[in-house]
């Protein structure tokens, strides 16, 4: 054993002496124990004293403590100093009624409000992402199968017009029809320069309409057949244009050049982006405030101070079961084509939510939990806690359904000390009755526990 641990040894044995010396000592100046942790309730003399409106001390520290006579408090040991007598109760006054003086409502800067009878506005703010409008994209695809030998446009976000060449295409059914066309044309040609029967011409045009129909059908333009009619032969391939404006969003493969198309197979899709789709979501709490054709305003980070109008068109059928939102597809107007696809938007509304509702403000109600109560201001330093139901809350006001009417008074700061009073007067009155709580009351004192914000 090296002197390292031996001097730990004995510093540890020289320690245990002195606290056990500590402990003796106390326990022989304290010979209650711990008795005085439990004195600190109100007592039936106290309580009687505090009615008779007679002397009694308290702790600036602790005002649970009471006594009737001078003395220091068995927590901290500061000296009890008197309590301001609260005055005689009045006949219209109950047990939870707190009057306080004025010096009490200056020095903790009580402030109240009057309840007041009018509509409740609501805003709400959320988030979405734009994205193109589905009603205004455009698949380009073929009717007839073919290899696609000129590629006019490659890229995706290209912008394109409607009737811009796409590409050049290479189709063995079409330059079929084509020349079933050219023949069919001239047989007429000829049935009408030779006198022949009107039947023979009239099958003949027949014939040659057939054929028109069919190029038709293939999205083959009527500037395109009179080319053909002009030139009396078919071209190896043909032009095939854009049948919207807007821009490249999708293309398949990474090159067009070459590639064998069938009919109906996507290869290109065009968007217009002059409107844009934000699709927005909506927790289930604002789903009784937003409907079809409300009107929003969209907000992004790219410019600053700039708002763009939109509406609702619809919603998705289902709430999302991982955010529990519902997304809804708002119409922008984008003529400029300053905003761009997969943007992140602020989307804000301004509704009303409650009309003609009894209104005060947020911050004058005291919530615990399954209840809760406002500070009612009944007369100059008298107040009342009250329970109340409560309605919507929105832009710093709560509607109150039941417990309030317009005209009265509420308190909106240090409330939470005239409810502590109001439940420590209750308490004393109980004390004083001699009431005895049932071990199961049907209704029990109102104790109100909050948090202060």
């Amino acid at each position: 054993m090296n002197f390292r641990t031996i001097s730990l040894i004995l510093l540890g044995v020289v320690l245990g002496a002195v606290l056990g010396t500590v402990a003796v000592a106390f326990v022989a100046y304290n010979p209650a124990g711990w008795a005085w942790l439990e004195d600190t309730q109100p007592t039936p003399e106290t309580a009687a004293a505090a009615a008779a409106d007679q002397a009694v001390y308290t702790c600036g520290m602790h005002p649970n403590v009471t006594r009737t006579e001078p003395g220091n408090c068995p927590i901290c040991g500061m000296k009890l100093v008197p309590k301001k007598p609260s005055g005689p109760q009045k006949d219209d006054e109950s047990d939870t009624d707190v009057r306080v003086a004025p010096g009490f409502l200056q020095n903790f800067a009580v402030r109240t409000a009057v309840v007041e009878r009018g509509t409740l506005p609501v805003s709400i703010r959320t988030v979405g992402v734009l994205a193109h409008n589905e009603e205004k994209l455009v698949s380009v695809n073929t009717k007839f199968e073919g290899w696609i030998e000129t590629a006019h446009v490659n890229n995706v976000g290209e912008s394109v017009a409607e009737g811009d060449v796409l590409f050049d295409i290479y189709s063995p059914q079409l330059v079929t029809t084509q020349r079933e066309y050219l023949a069919a044309m001239a047989y007429v040609q000829q049935l009408e320069a030779s006198d022949a029967y009107p039947d023979a011409i009239e099958r003949a045009t027949s014939l040659l309409e057939a054929a028109s129909e069919r190029l038709h059908y293939w999205d083959i333009t009527d500037e395109q057949i009179d080319a053909l009619e002009r030139s009396g032969s078919a071209p190896r391939t043909i032009r095939f244009f854009s049948p919207a404006s807007g821009f490249v969003v999708e293309k398949m493969g990474d090159s067009l050049e070459g590639m064998r198309l069938q009919p109906g197979m996507t290869v290109l899709k065009i968007a217009d982006h002059s409107t844009l789709w934000a699709q927005a979501e909506f927790f289930e709490s604002d789903l009784r405030h937003v409907r079809e054709g409300s009107e929003v305003r969209i907000e992004v980070d790219a410019f600053p101070g700039r708002r763009w109008s939109g509406r609702i068109l619809f919603f998705r059928s289902a709430v999302d079961p991982e955010t529990r939102a519902l997304t809804a597809f708002v119409e922008v107007d984008n003529a400029d084509l300053s905003l761009r696809p997969m943007m992140y938007v602020d989307v804000s509304l301004s509704l009303d939510g409650a009309a003609d509702a009894v209104l005060i403000p947020a911050e004058a109600v005291l919530h615990s939990g399954e209840r809760s109560v406002v500070i009612v201001e009944k007369d100059d330093g008298l107040f009342e806690p009250r329970e109340v139901s409560l309605g919507l809350a929105a832009e710093g006001l709560q509607e109150v359904t039941a417990g309030l009417s317009p005209g009265e008074t509420v308190v909106v700061s240090s409330q939470f000390l005239i409810d502590s009073e109001s439940n420590l007067k209750a308490a004393t009155a109980q004390l004083l009755r001699g009431d005895e709580p049932d071990d199961e009351p049907d209704e029990p004192m109102p104790q109100h526990h909050h948090h202060h914000h």
